[in-house]
């Protein structure tokens, strides 16, 4: 599980900032049970979800793109370039202090029963440091800590990858950590390993995980499964099956070479392509008797909220099934606000999530505040500051006499009672502007 993040002078933020995803004493008596894991090896509760509110344009969506970029990072450093290659790495660029200096990242986790604690400074050109610590009991240990091309390596926790080392196989724009792996070092494995159950997805753009789902549908146990959260959602789709290219009837549209490739792979290697999934709608007559089923194509006759929701089913599944972490950007987009509830109650459930999956997202629907599904130290904001540096920050860090439970947290965030709304009090004077232009012509 997430137990905090950290990043500094990335994008919009130029100073360290921390989304913690251990639950504070201040709400220790609010939905305790189903919102948090109790783990008793390391006494710490862990939240199993958080949502993020901002501006617009204040950092919400870079928060996303900072795990994003680590976690591809860690996993592909050491196999997508070469010695001398960039890394695409944009630090905060509204500043003399820092449009040079490196970018930092750092995460902390459990997996397996041990606390990790893993991190990295790096610029375009280099890997600045990197660290990894791990704690089994009461004490933490170093297994490792770089410095440009200097390092320092446990003897028994990181031997394999001292070896590595000796042998000059770390380029400067490698990470320890994914060379290491590769070698099969213990550690880093099970960084890594933790690095591929942490899931980001984007909620704008459903089409990179569509697949993943259709591909899911494959097997009757998910599929029966996939079925059961379009049913609890109200779509009214009783059944899916997916409509699969015929090779002899391909769309004439299709560009030539992409049908050689599709009619060689379909001859030669038997594959199947799914052109598009067919759901089932019950039909009914005009005394309200049913009488059968309609067919739908997802594409074409479905909502852009129904397609997005069946794309999502398949990871959110996945991630319920295994544990894993989710992060999601803009998870309300195309959804009711009900439907983001439902998806938020499925991941606090004690009965539900038995594995303690996490779900972290940023949203724009102030609806979700008076839910009743959050804690306070489940609710983020970032903002900005006149320099256009952004920060994050808790409803937790507000004082007890400034945030009080019993509160609407939705019309203290619409007052701006705690940042994190866009100032548009220019719109004032548009009416006076858009006149005096008008005069003017």
């Amino acid at each position: 599980m997430l137990l905090q993040f950290s990043i500094k002078n990335f994008r919009a933020f130029k100073e360290n900032v921390t989304l913690s995803m251990i639950a504070s004493n201040y709400d220790k008596d609010t939905r305790e049970i189903d919102n948090i894991m109790y783990d008793e090896a390391f006494d710490i509760r862990i939240l199993k979800s958080a949502v993020i509110y901002d501006a617009n344009a204040s950092g919400k969506s870079k928060l996303i793109e900072a795990f994003t970029f680590m976690k591809h990072f860690v996993a592909e450093s050491s196999k997508e370039s070469q010695k001398g290659d960039s890394i695409n790495i944009e630090p905060y660029r509204l500043s003399t202090e820092t449009e040079n200096k490196p970018s930092e990242f750092e995460v902390i986790f459990l997996y397996k029963n041990v606390l990790y604690r893993y991190g990295f400074e790096v610029t375009e050109e280099k890997i600045v440091s990197e660290w990894l610590f791990y704690k089994q009991k009461t004490k933490e240990v170093e297994l490792f800590y770089r410095e440009y091309d200097k390092f320092e390596t446990h003897e028994r926790g990181f031997s394999k990858g001292k070896t590595v080392i000796k042998a000059g196989l770390v380029r400067d724009n490698a990470l320890l950590i994914s060379v290491a792996a590769q070698f099969n070092e213990k550690a880093a494995i099970s960084v890594i390993d933790w690095f591929k159950r942490f899931r980001t997805l984007s909620g704008l753009d459903e089409f990179g995980y569509a697949g993943y789902t259709i591909g899911k549908t494959e097997d009757l146990i998910h599929k029966a499964k996939i079925l059961d959260l379009l049913k609890a959602a109200d779509l009214g789709i009783e059944d899916i099956k997916l409509l699969k290219l015929d090779i002899d009837k391909l769309p004439a549209d299709i560009p030539k070479e992409i049908r050689e490739k599709i009619v060689k792979e379909m001859r030669e290697e038997k594959k199947e392509f799914v052109f598009d999934v067919l759901t089932s709608h019950k039909k009914y007559d005009s005394n309200k008797k049913l009488v059968g089923d309609s067919i739908f194509t997802l594409e074409d006759n479905e909502s852009s909220g129904t397609r997005k929701f069946f794309a999502l089913t398949g990871p959110i599944l996945d991630v319920i099934e295994n544990g894993y972490t989710l992060v999601v950007d803009e998870l309300d987009s195309k959804l009711h606000p009900n439907l983001v509830c439902k998806i938020v109650s499925l991941f606090n459930s004690k009965e539900l999530n038995k594995k303690n999956a996490q779900l972290i997202f940023n949203t724009h629907d102030t609806n979700l505040l008076n839910s009743g599904l959050f804690r306070r130290d489940q609710i983020w904001f970032t903002d900005k500051n006149k320099y256009g540096e952004a920060k994050w920050y808790s409803l937790a860090d507000f004082k007890s006499n400034e945030v009080r439970k019993t509160e609407s947290f939705e019309d203290n965030y619409v007052r701006g009672k705690y940042g994190a709304v866009p100032f548009l009090g220019h719109f004032n004077n548009l009416n006076n502007i858009l006149s005096q232009h008008e005069n003017e012509k």
